[in-house]
């Protein structure tokens, strides 16, 4: 399905490819053109639902419209949530650029979860006490 004529929304990115993969993942059915504007959007702190809340307020108001922005954090259980939204803001700039998409990461992951373990930690545990 095409999208209607006027009809778009802004995807806050600079990233070409991160455009192509947002398309692809939204597929033919999203009745929008999707189109891309690089803005400067302030690092927020907080919980990541505020983050993404904020970042979606202040771009809308930049682009005067309808927008989608992307922002990503790594929390584990394990250290409480930690490190959460801090530690990509805090990332060197060359560093930022050698982390791969989040997409792609998790396909990764999958696929070699699905291929090399498809055991629960509770059937390990329980192999390793037989």
């Amino acid at each position: 399905m095409a999208a209607p004529a006027g009809r778009s929304v802004v995807f806050v990115t600079g990233n070409a490819k991160k455009l192509e993969e947002v398309i692809q993942i939204l597929g033919d059915r999203f009745p929008y053109k999707l189109v891309s504007k690089k803005i400067d959007l302030p690092e927020y702190q907080g919980e990541p639902d505020e983050i993404s809340i904020q970042k979606c307020k202040e771009a809308a108001q930049q682009i005067d419209g309808p927008v989608i922005v992307e922002d990503t954090c790594l929390c584990f259980k394990a250290l409480g949530g930690l490190p959460g939204p801090y530690i990509y803001a805090e990332l060197p700039k060359e560093v930022k650029n050698t982390i791969s998409h989040r997409y792609r990461a998790l396909a990764a992951m999958s696929e070699h979860f699905s291929q090399n373990n498809n055991t629960s930690p509770q059937e390990k545990k329980k192999k390793q006490e037989d």
